[in-house]
């Protein structure tokens, strides 16, 4: 509901048609389908008693979670780059980043997530699985899938993790350097007021980022030998559930524009925010 909120503000707020937004309204977009992924299918399992999936509903939520969760990762390095246009080159934002650049660093994260997630689920999923068939997670997920696997999977570890360093440290790195080419930006901003509101226009997006990328590093970064079920179930529910949860909360606790928006949705344009 909190993602579909956001969605529907800045469909219905003119204002809030810009790069920035546009890009929050798709990390929106992103949080709600992988989550609609995952949870309606644990919910059934908590619900009734036969608590099993078709290896072709297990394959295929593998797939459409890594490709949304990947594309989500690249996602925000699109987004640490809007922020480095807006505060290193605020007279030439719209020039830089026009419609156009939004319409195909978008395009360029989504195909991206979808062909590396097609990878790593056609590598796990032609592992042979004759052993026992639980899968000891409230998903299919491919580390909690691969454990099952009656072979060696040193050689899909690899190709994960090349996979791994490309779509998760890459993008960490970009992130990085983003930040501190912002930070020298802002300080050398004179006045005490726009450096602070420089530094709460990164706020949000650096939180969601340190919300999403500790988890599932810890979690595709690991080899299968130190997999631990219980504990990785939790990190799981954290990166997946929790932070599609609380990105609509710190984008718009922390949000003039969104909180301006909905109060004027609700009929109080007047309401000072």
């Amino acid at each position: 509901m909190g993602n579909g909120l956001i969605i529907m503000l800045v469909c219905l707020d003119t204002q809030l048609h810009t790069p920035m937004y546009f890009f929050l309204c798709i990390l929106a977009l992103l949080d709600m389908s992988y989550v609609t992924t995952t949870m309606p299918q644990m919910l059934v399992h908590l619900l009734a008693h036969s608590q099993t999936i078709s290896f072709a509903g297990c394959w295929l939520q593998m797939f459409v979670f890594g490709a949304l969760a990947t594309t989500e990762s690249t996602f925000f390095v699109v987004m640490a780059y809007d922020r480095y246009v807006a505060i290193c080159y605020p007279l030439h934002y719209t020039v830089i980043l026009n419609w156009g650049l939004c319409i195909r660093l978008t395009a360029g994260s989504w195909v991206c997530g979808f062909v590396s997630a097609f990878l790593h689920t056609f590598f796990t999923m032609s592992l042979p699985y004759c052993g026992p068939n639980k899968v000891n997670h409230y998903f299919c997920e491919g580390p909690s899938v691969r454990s099952l696997a009656c072979m060696d999977t040193h050689i899909i570890e690899m190709v994960d993790l090349v996979l791994s360093v490309f779509l998760i440290v890459t993008p960490i790195f970009l992130i990085v350097a983003s930040y501190i080419h912002i930070a020298m930006a802002i300080f050398k901003i004179k006045s005490t007021q726009g450096r602070c509101k420089a530094f709460s226009t990164c706020a949000s997006h650096l939180t969601v980022v340190t919300f999403f990328y500790g988890p599932s590093t810890y979690i595709y970064m690991k080899p299968n030998s130190s997999y631990s079920p219980e504990q990785d179930k939790q990190i799981s529910l954290f990166y997946n559930a929790l932070t599609a949860l609380l990105n609509p909360v710190v984008y718009s606790l922390r949000n003039k524009d969104i909180k301006r928006a909905f109060l004027k949705i609700m009929g109080n344009s007047k309401v000072n925010c």
